[in-house]
């Protein structure tokens, strides 16, 4: 039988790391080599005293019902404990802080909690995908913010049109950020906070990476910004940080109000984190945080390594402090999608194209630290033999 696919469906643009999976898989199948540096999914283990925490957790009988909607109190006062540890921000674990199935979860569902058909919502391009998709789910209508070379990939915030403005509901940034690797300091997101107050916006920052930095960089916080709780919230997810990708689980905090909408959302969707999975996520903050160290410097070793064997391949590749990721400009002849099928089919090398994130993607690929030192030096001889 024939079933038509919702209109919301069908005008969403397809998954783009969807596609770039298939087209890996097509390559292994035909017995292949494949260096996949291309989905940005830890290759490093989960920390060992975070796993027996979820093994004896996952025995107690407690943790086997449903769990609370918005994360036991516990998880969320270890939450804020970091957040105080970490950049000095308080934050009220009742009201301020909730309990997410991975920042992604909570990223798609905050515009259903506030924009109404028609509505704007300010998008950061190049960009993680969700942030428009979650905005076109709930029919609202986004507007991109181009993320420049010759601005620091930072938006020009001078640049949105006062009557987008007046329109816009939620602003989306993201510092560390994906997939350019860039940072934002305190002085961008007191500007960004200013903005958002003048025009009553929803600063949403998604800060999933501000854990993994290098030389000495220490990211700062969007709520360390003046007046940033007045209009902001905050995602994390302990994925990157802690390797613990498949877990699924995170965090938002922030504005009172905003976690209320947000948690108005998920209470009608979905049914809370696994109680056995909060537990292991209090160890993650609370516990020994040297696993979190040494995943630091392997990630800078291999950063350095494929920044030297891109740059002998005559790459140009943008100055990584923060991420795992390396924003690599495409030679001349060719686009960034067929960079990625030429190194897919010429070198199996696995990267994704710069417009996989956006429109203004285009002309750079990203590449992942998410394989070994040893596979990415042979990544970057393969690249440079590769006839570019």
């Amino acid at each position: 039988m024939d079933f038509s696919i919702a209109e919301r469906l069908s005008s969403l643009p397809a998954y783009p790391f969807a596609e770039i999976a298939r087209a890996k898989a097509r390559a292994i199948q035909e017995g292949r080599d494949i260096i996949d540096l291309g989905i940005g999914d830890p290759d490093l283990p989960t920390y060992e005293n975070i796993i027996g925490a979820m093994e004896l957790a996952a025995r107690a009988p407690e943790n086997h019902r449903y769990p609370s909607y918005t994360g036991m109190v516990e998880f969320r006062t270890a939450v804020a404990g970091w957040y105080r540890r970490r950049f000095g921000v308080d934050l009220d674990p009742d009201r301020e802080v909730l309990t997410l199935i991975g920042s992604k979860e909570g990223i798609a569902h905050l515009p259903l909690a506030f924009v109404d058909p028609g509505r704007t919502v300010l998008v950061p391009d190049p960009g993680y995908p969700v942030y428009r998709i979650g905005t076109l789910f709930a029919g609202g209508r986004p507007h991109t913010m181009p993320l420049l070379e010759r601005s620091d990939f930072l938006p020009d915030l001078d640049a949105i049109p006062p009557d987008v403005a007046r329109e816009a509901d939620i602003m989306f940034l993201n510092y560390p950020n994906n997939p350019t690797s860039a940072v934002a300091d305190l002085s961008f997101f007191n500007s960004a906070v200013a903005f958002a107050r003048e025009h009553r916006i929803i600063l949403c920052h998604d800060a999933a990476y501000t854990e993994i930095a290098f030389d000495g960089f220490r990211p700062p916080s969007l709520l360390q910004a003046e007046g940033a709780m007045e209009v902001g919230v905050e995602f994390h997810s302990l994925s990157k940080t802690y390797n613990m990708t498949g877990w699924r689980v995170g965090f938002c905090v922030g504005n009172a109000k905003v976690i209320r909408g947000l948690g108005m959302i998920k209470t009608n969707v979905d049914s809370g984190v696994f109680g056995a999975i909060q537990r292991a996520g209090i160890e993650a903050l609370e516990g020994d945080q040297s696993g979190v160290e040494s995943s630091i410097d392997v990630y800078r070793d291999r950063r350095d390594v494929l920044v030297r064997g891109l740059t002998e391949a005559g790459l140009r590749v943008h100055p990584c402090r923060a991420t795992f990721y390396l924003w690599t400009e495409v030679p001349d002849s060719f686009t960034s999608a067929s960079f990625v099928k030429h190194l897919l089919e010429r070198a199996d090398v696995a990267a994704v194209p710069g417009t996989a994130f956006g429109e203004f993607g285009e002309g750079y690929i990203r590449f992942a630290l998410t394989a070994g030192s040893e596979r990415i030096r042979e990544a970057a001889e393969r690249i440079r033999t590769s006839g570019i």
